[in-house]
């Protein structure tokens, strides 16, 4: 699992049967203060998340597929959750109530 903020969706007009009713979201791995690690990732979403939050994201194929129910999906992605804030120790990294909306460039 990791940390990922959402910086924009995926519409496409011809997929795999799977995906058919999925929404796509276009993901950037954080860590738990923003700090970007990684290229961006597309994930089908779980958690009814849009641009702007910050989610938690399951990437690994057989949990994908239990999640969506179906055990001969394409899945490896799924955003499972969306996070309101992070605490590290006695420290607030991330509050979603007052985070600014990521750049997708950034």
């Amino acid at each position: 699992m990791f940390l990922a903020d959402v910086v924009g969706t995926v519409v496409t007009p011809v997929q795999i049967p799977e995906l058919d009713g999925e929404i796509l979201l276009i993901l950037r791995p954080v860590l738990p203060d923003g700090t970007p690690t990684s290229k961006t990732r597309i994930a089908v979403d779980r958690a009814q998340a849009g641009v702007g939050d910050r989610v938690i994201v399951l990437d690994e194929g057989n949990g994908g597929r239990q999640i969506v129910g179906n055990p001969r999906a394409a899945i490896k992605t799924v955003v499972v959750g969306v996070v309101d804030y992070i605490e590290q120790g006695d420290k607030l990294t991330y509050d979603h109530r007052t985070a600014p909306t990521p750049s997708p460039l950034d």
